[in-house]
């Protein structure tokens, strides 16, 4: 019997600012490793463009699906973003295995709602290679091994 992929949920800042999308496109890099990532798009440049024929309702109504079917979710918190948040909070709703990441030279940028959420995996990175490595710990743990 073959092992189906693990379906991953990245999320990061679009319309908050896209200061970090240079680094969530080698993120997304690093998990497709990992398993099958539904939201690609997120690590565009141009992803307005891509997404300007959508509307907020067609965006919400994707993005709640592929929340819906992931396996793991995976966020950069480093920009404030409503909509990550928003992500999260549903993501945590559903029971979802969740690793948020922030860069170390924001951490006054990471809610307190996101912080106090102890099934929330909270990493720290200075480089893409911290983020390697908490991945590489993430997706070795047991329960995501039984998926």
């Amino acid at each position: 019997m073959t092992k189906k992929p693990i379906k991953i949920y990245f999320a990061g800042s679009i319309r908050g600012g896209r200061d970090y999308a240079e680094l969530y496109a080698k993120i997304i890099t690093e998990l497709q490793t990992y398993g099958v990532v539904l939201t690609e798009h997120i690590g565009l440049a141009n992803v307005f463009e891509v997404e300007k024929h959508k509307t907020d309702t067609d965006i919400y109504n994707t993005d709640i699906n592929w929340l819906k079917e992931s396996d793991v979710i995976i966020t950069d918190v480093s920009v404030t973003s409503m909509g990550v948040g928003y992500e999260l909070g549903y993501a945590s709703s559903m029971n979802k295995k969740v690793m948020c990441l922030l860069d170390n030279n924001k951490p006054n940028n990471l809610s307190a709602m996101i912080n106090g959420d102890k099934s929330f995996k909270i990493c720290t990175y200075n480089s893409l290679d911290d983020i390697k490595k908490e991945l590489m710990i993430f997706f070795s743990t047991k329960k995501l091994k039984q998926l």
